[in-house]
């Protein structure tokens, strides 16, 4: 890999080579097949909580559930979450379980292309065979659309897709989803969804110029959000200085307000309105009893 990143940045024919070596090269892993039953309210509920429906669906205008999401303003461009109905043509009705399933986990199309991490796919690598089983048995569900949602608009270079072959080595990380032993059972199931589906990390972890996350400095922050928001701390010891506690974090997640009564604004509202407060009680606990109490093993106590 060294060697390829010299070579295109040296330029010539070696430069030449190197990039038909990349857009050659395929990342993509085979997935076993998956042919367990799968259960559509749970994975209505995955999706939700993964943020499918909110990214997914144009509520600006009106848009249609899943039809294709707003238009995200970022540095690199303008990306369109697109149509996941059950259209064949301009949804994922042709795609296979399998299919999904890299989609999810890999952050790869049916055609071998990668997905801009524009896309949390980062987040969902730990999804279990069931997860997804749930999740494609729910999406089936879903009435087409046949109404692509829009191109991503994005300038040279970023709009070379076997770029991301390059950040991918270099800014794709496993999610710290797995349990740990000692831990409670709130706990543990709080850092499977803060680090898996609910991909806190994304907004509140800083990110450099190429959009990679910082992870030395994960959830202390990140000032320049898409759209000229920000995202505060949500270190444990930064929440447990500014008054917060399991439940009073537990509940602003189901109502956005805060423990000093004023509401979320911004883009944590959003995720408010169309994400957390759907989830259950039990994973609301779980969720604040993770951020409040810490992960030391992630540098975050």
């Amino acid at each position: 890999m060294r060697l390829i990143v010299r070579a295109i940045l040296g330029g010539g024919a070696l430069g030449i080579l190197a990039i038909g070596v990349l857009m050659a090269w395929p990342i993509k892993q085979v997935p076993e097949s998956i042919s367990m039953t799968g259960d559509v309210a749970r994975g209505a509920y995955l999706a939700r909580t993964a943020g499918c429906i909110a990214c997914h669906t144009n509520t600006e205008e009106g848009g249609r559930p899943l039809a294709g999401g707003a238009g995200l303003v970022t540095d690199f461009g303008t990306f369109y979450p697109p149509n996941l109905t059950s259209d064949p043509d301009v949804g994922i009705g042709s795609w296979t379980v399998e299919d999904f399933a890299v989609a999810l986990r890999q952050g790869i199309s049916p055609d071998g292309e990668p997905y801009y991490p524009a896309f949390s796919y980062a987040f969902y690598a730990d999804l279990t065979d069931q997860d997804i089983a749930d999740l494609w048995a729910a999406f089936e569900t879903v009435p087409a659309v046949t109404e692509a949602a829009p191109a991503n608009v994005v300038s040279f270079p970023f709009n070379q897709r076997w770029g991301l072959k390059l950040w991918r080595a270099a800014y794709l990380y496993d999610p710290p989803t797995e349990p740990v032993e000692g831990q409670s059972d709130d706990w543990n199931r709080g850092r499977e969804l803060v680090n898996g589906v609910e991909h806190c990390a994304a907004c509140h972890t800083p990110r450099n110029l190429v959009g990679g996350r910082d992870l030395a400095q994960r959830f202390t922050g990140n000032p320049a959000l898409p759209g000229g928001s920000s995202a505060p701390s949500i270190q444990a010891s930064d929440l447990r200085e500014g008054d917060w506690t399991i439940s009073n974090l537990a509940y602003a997640l189901r109502t956005g307000v805060t423990p000093s009564g004023d509401a979320f604004g911004g883009s944590m509202a959003e995720v408010v309105q169309q994400n957390s407060k759907f989830l259950t009680p039990e994973d609301l606990n779980a969720i604040a009893t993770y951020l409040i109490e810490g992960d030391p093993l992630l540098g975050n106590e």
